[in-house]
């Protein structure tokens, strides 16, 4: 028995930035994995190609010979690929110089009357060529016995593991990719939110100023308690603050950091830490109040944009 693997092209690429984990945890959905196997006089192909998808939508394409057993095929690509857009093509080559070919008479003759019955009563063009369209016909050529033994099954399924197993690689390093992708991202959102902090006291003192001009602008019109007006003014300052924002954020960040180490397939779930992040972001931009720190806002969601777009590759 031969066995062949070809992981296909995978395109180089280098990230730069400040956080490298030790391990890398994060699988793509995106994979392709090719295995070729011999039996006797066969060649078994097996190519398994996978997007990005909610849950594993698996289309198969598979031999005839092996069709009684395609539930068995199915079972496998479920346990090892779990998630994503799943294409499964297994072909079988045949020496031709030793190949048992059989025509089934029974059913060419049954395609040429059914074909050419069509034809008549539609008004359509017969095939020049009778012969080589009903020989591509389903079913009309056989080779070599139906019955699969148990010594073929083996080497079908050991070629659709080593190509699953070539999948799986792809996966890892498209992984890697993205992590490191998430990682400068998220540096990115940090150093955001710290330029923040520049803005924080020169904001309130700006809204305390502008209050007080105001209240100067009508002494001697109106009459104030201003013990109760630095209350509420304490109180209106205190709903701006953003002390609990930021530091939630950065807790969500180290959290999605945290996650991207787990083992299991965690796609969801940094999604949803994204959608976390999201919230406190929303909530800076809406008590900012000030241009400056809006600006940051906004560079801030650009970034978790990106993240939240390449999330819904990840497995």
């Amino acid at each position: 028995m031969k066995i062949k693997i070809s992981l296909g092209k995978v395109a180089k690429k280098t990230y730069f930035c400040t956080n490298i984990f030790p391990r890398i945890m994060l699988l793509s959905m995106t994979g392709y994995g090719k295995a070729e196997g011999i039996f006797q006089n066969k060649k078994i192909v097996v190519e398994v190609k996978s997007l990005n998808s909610k849950q594993l939508d698996l289309s198969t394409r598979i031999a005839s010979a092996y069709r009684s057993r395609e539930i068995e095929l199915r079972s496998l690509l479920a346990r090892r690929i779990e998630r994503g857009k799943v294409d499964f093509f297994l072909t079988v080559e045949v020496d031709s110089d030793t190949a048992d070919v059989q025509i089934n008479e029974t059913l060419f003759k049954a395609y040429y009357q059914k074909i050419k019955q069509l034809a008549d009563n539609e008004g359509l063009k017969q095939p020049d060529d009778w012969c080589s369209l009903l020989l591509r016909m389903p079913d009309v050529m056989k080779t070599d016995a139906d019955e699969v033994s148990d010594e073929e099954w083996q080497v079908v399924t050991e070629t659709a593991g080593r190509a699953i197993d070539a999948l799986v690689a792809f996966r890892k390093q498209e992984g890697t990719g993205l992590q490191q992708f998430f990682t400068a991202k998220l540096d990115n959102i940090e150093a955001l939110s710290k330029e923040v902090v520049q803005y924080e006291r020169p904001r309130i003192d700006k809204i305390r100023d502008r209050l007080e001009e105001n209240l100067k602008a009508l002494e001697g019109t109106v009459t104030y308690d201003a013990n109760r007006l630095e209350q509420e003014l304490i109180f209106y300052i205190e709903k701006l603050d953003i002390s609990e924002e930021k530091q939630r954020l950065a807790n969500h960040i180290r959290y999605f950091r945290e996650t991207m180490r787990e083992e299991a397939a965690v796609g969801k779930k940094i999604g949803f830490i994204a959608q976390e992040m999201g919230r406190e972001i929303n909530t800076l931009g809406s008590k900012s109040n000030q241009s400056e720190m809006q600006i940051l806002v906004v560079k801030m969601k650009d970034e978790l944009e990106q993240i939240k777009e390449q999330v819904l590759n990840v497995l």
